[in-house]
């Protein structure tokens, strides 16, 4: 795949106004000269989100959430890179280079996703003329629309029923048996994969059918369901079904209901639960975390109340739990034996599912619950086993305060961790009251120098190679020299096209709260900027006189040479 050209992103992120953007999605009020709003990735009754337009990039004080106009549009609207940088040029009248869209599009790949369009109207066109198939959908209970917003097909019985349709020549074969659509035997001879079933395709991101899942309509066959294989377009572990239609039916997703099967997902639906999404056939799994809480802040766990739904949370709990940043929160909804979402909800309505998930249990305590479940908490020794049972998951979880309180609560469960007296009741000695103060550390030089880049990236532009401060052996020089090139190569950039250059990065979240702030002085900037470097660069010439005079091999005639212009130099700019 092509990347777009560095020059066109900044760019584009130049001509963007972010606050326009944003202010269509989220209201903002102005405060200064920025804009302020609450979070719209995370709940919270104060306005700690703010959008800058001079750095064009916006920053959350609360969840940390941070980024450009294109890195909103990615998790506010949940847009691919690519479909977020497209959406921008629109507005702003740009094009994406004709060579970079050309590279982009996979022929292959856009093949694919025809076929599996076919495979998907075929279904559809073949549920609409099965009497047996529509009895099903009428007895289970499924409503035209929400049957119409799932896609919900029928794939007739048959070895070749969608081969016959579909398969019309070896270009169109191959592309149905890379989608999943056959299976082949012994014999090498190819036949239809999905037969007497109901079908439900499964959507990406931009509401594409990637793959399929097909359920039995006599409950006597098995398997009960059909899962499409891993092909090029779909990859089980990092889809989740029913979130496209999650996603268009809900402005805003406040929460999603994680079940196991399609029929829960659709039966929740057709009662006005339209949250509901499943795992395809398999544990959920990281990405499935990442991507849930990507898209809503609280997020329900819905499994049978057996020892295989406990395990299935708790497979679910290891995922979720190094991605519980604050603001977010999970549950787990354990349902009566012989029960399912779709059972429940047919019963009892829409009213009493969301009456049970109101008594979910929150993860800290389900955690605590399994992993308590065979210590005796009334022993040191039990005590001590579940301190050392907790501690590395409880190091997985981001710092925050979610994680202040779980550890919190282990310190009331073991004791370990607590303080003998707490702040407000320790009196210092005599010694402790008399001693000096020590003063507050200076902001080194180097993180002076990447805060003031990144107020205004194009100080950069007044160095001139080559930059002796790159050989100084200090935190942060290495970043600082990237910025500097970063800027020289692209003159044009400013803070937001910066964050983005950095944005996989992991000094991204540090950069980020650097260029939040507030620099006083800003007429002064330039000058603030060269003394800064003139400061590096002496420290870079001492830092090599001390290397010289400690070799402890004699200098030969170069490093002599070298050892008496440096002092010369230093000496000069003394003067």
């Amino acid at each position: 795949m092509a990347r777009i050209p560095d020059a066109f992103i900044d760019d584009l992120l130049a001509r963007t106004d972010i606050v326009e953007v944003i202010a269509a999605r989220v209201p903002l009020k102005r405060q200064g000269k920025e804009f302020a709003s609450r979070c719209p990735f995370h709940d919270e009754r104060s306005a700690s989100f703010t959008v800058s337009p001079t750095k064009q990039f916006y920053h959350c004080f609360g969840c940390g959430a941070h980024g450009t106009a294109i890195s909103f549009l990615i998790n506010y609207d949940r847009l691919e890179f690519l479909d977020a940088v497209d959406e921008l040029a629109k507005r702003v009248g740009m094009e994406i280079p004709r060579d970079t869209q050309q590279k982009n599009e996979n022929h292959d790949t856009v093949d694919l996703f025809a076929a599996l369009d076919a495979s998907a109207k075929f279904f559809r066109k073949h549920l609409a003329g099965s009497d047996k198939a529509k009895a099903y959908v009428e007895k289970r209970g499924i409503a035209p629309e929400i049957a119409e917003r799932y896609a919900i097909g029928y794939a007739p019985d048959g070895f070749n029923a969608l081969r016959d349709a579909l398969g019309t020549d070896q270009r169109r074969m191959q592309l149905l048996e890379r989608g999943g659509m056959f299976s082949k035997n012994d014999k090498g001879h190819i036949y239809d994969k999905f037969r007497d079933r109901l079908m439900f395709p499964i959507a990406d991101r931009r509401g594409r059918t990637i793959a399929f899942g097909g359920r039995v309509l006599d409950p006597e066959d098995s398997p009960k369901y059909l899962n499409s294989p891993e092909t090029p377009l779909f990859h089980k572990g990092r889809e989740l079904y029913g979130l496209w239609q999650a996603r268009q039916v809900n402005s805003k997703l406040d929460r999603l209901i994680v079940v196991e099967g399609y029929m829960d997902v659709v039966a929740l639906a057709q009662y006005g639960v339209s949250q509901a999404v499943a795992t395809l056939g398999t544990a959920t799994t990281p990405d499935h975390a990442e991507l849930l809480f990507r898209n809503a802040a609280d997020v329900f766990f819905c499994f049978d109340g057996d020892r295989a739904g406990r395990n299935a949370a708790w497979k679910a709990l290891e995922s979720v739990l190094p991605r519980m940043k604050d603001g977010r929160q999970a549950f787990f909804l354990f349902l009566p034996d012989g029960e399912d979402p779709d059972s429940i909800v047919r019963k009892e309505g829409s009213e009493g599912f969301d009456a049970r998930l109101r008594q979910a249990t929150p993860l800290s305590e389900f955690f605590y619950a399994q992993m308590s479940l065979d210590v005796n908490l009334s022993s040191l020794d039990g005590k001590a086993r579940l301190a050392e049972r907790c501690k590395p998951y409880l190091a997985q979880i981001p710092d925050g305060a979610f994680g202040d309180l779980m550890k919190q609560r282990l310190t009331e469960l073991t004791g370990l961790g607590a303080r003998a007296s707490g702040p407000e009741t320790h009196v210092p000695t005599q010694r402790a009251r008399n001693a000096p103060s020590v003063p507050a550390p200076k902001r080194s030089l180097v993180r002076s120098a990447i805060a003031l880049l990144l107020q205004q990236p194009s100080l950069a532009l007044a160095l001139e190679p080559p930059y002796r401060f790159a050989a100084l052996r200090q935190p942060g020089v290495e970043l600082l020299s990237e910025l500097v090139a970063l800027v020289r190569e692209r003159p044009d950039i400013r803070t937001g096209g910066v964050l983005e250059h950095f944005g996989d990065r992991e000094e991204a979240a540090a950069l980020h709260k650097l260029a939040t702030q507030t620099l006083p002085g800003e007429g002064e900037w330039e000058r603030e900027f060269l003394d800064v470097m003139v400061q590096l660069e002496d420290q870079t010439v001492q830092q090599r006189i001390e290397e010289l005079n400690a070799s402890e091999a004699p200098l030969n005639a170069d490093e002599k040479n070298e050892l008496r212009s440096l002092l010369l130099d230093r000496r000069a700019a003394k003067r």
